[in-house]
């Protein structure tokens, strides 16, 4: 690309088969950046790949499982050695939860969501800060949720992980910060992800309604009564990370439509 805010930055992107990260992905490279790339959909992220190299947007994209350290490891490891080094790192994949009161939520499920949510964002970290610390320089952006920042009944597990993942950050944004690196979180509410599609037809299902009435009770809860586009979403990444916001660091940035504000 020939201009844009990141030019020669590599940018890496976990969950980047679709939602949020795929757009992330577009949009980061139509601004300059090479992209390394990571997911468990294997169709989904061939299909992304195919579409950026179209684009003339340089990728590096591999199935990596958040829950296998080695795997998480050896991609950014052969990322910095054999592609770029990793300037900004987008901490995006997560997993959501079937909806219901806490008491019964299983072990199991509590586990897998804290695995993917909290232990997979501590994993990415743990492998991405000793190149930048070594560099002294670098950003990450951690995908936590407005349920990370509230209460959110029936999601117990996920605002449980996405908590953990505002800790995470703000912890992580304390040690490295002495090392001109950046560490923050944006917390989005509502918009039309699978993520949060598969909550819309959870919500729909229980109270026999379609996905658009699903949306519109979602919906009603947030002050500006309709949800977030992606793209909105995906405008505050590419603003949290822009080498130009340089003395941000450790915050938990809610793009909620004001409803962490109630």
């Amino acid at each position: 690309m020939s201009g844009g805010r990141f030019v020669g930055k590599t940018v890496m992107i976990t969950g980047a088969a679709g939602g949020f990260g795929a757009e992330a992905a577009r949009r980061f490279g139509q601004e300059g950046a090479q992209l390394v790339l990571s997911d468990l959909d294997k169709s989904g992220l061939k299909n992304l790949e195919q579409e950026l190299h179209e684009s003339t947007i340089t990728v590096d994209a591999q199935l990596v499982d958040l829950n296998n350290e080695n795997e998480i490891e050896s991609h950014i490891q052969n990322a910095e050695k054999n592609f770029a080094p990793i300037d900004v790192a987008i901490n995006n994949a997560g997993i959501g939860q079937s909806m219901q009161p806490l008491t019964k939520v299983s072990v199991r499920e509590f586990d897998r969501v804290m695995a993917v949510n909290a232990r997979g964002v501590f994993l990415c970290m743990k492998h991405q800060l000793p190149g930048m610390i070594a560099r002294r320089a670098g950003a990450i952006l951690n995908i936590s949720s407005a349920a990370g920042l509230i209460g959110a009944g029936q999601l117990s597990a996920y605002a449980a992980s996405k908590h953990a993942v505002i800790g995470l950050t703000r912890s992580a944004a304390d040690e490295v910060a002495k090392y001109g690196i950046r560490v923050n979180a944006l917390c989005p509410s509502f918009a039309p992800t699978p993520l949060f599609n598969e909550m819309a037809d959870d919500v729909g299902g229980r109270h026999g309604i379609d996905r658009d009435e699903a949306y519109a009770r979602i919906s009603a809860r947030i002050p500006m009564r309709r949800l977030a586009t992606i793209d909105e979403v995906v405008q505050a990444m590419l603003w949290a990370c822009d080498p130009a916001n340089s003395f941000m660091t450790g915050q938990a940035i809610a793009i909620d439509g004001g409803l962490t504000a109630i």
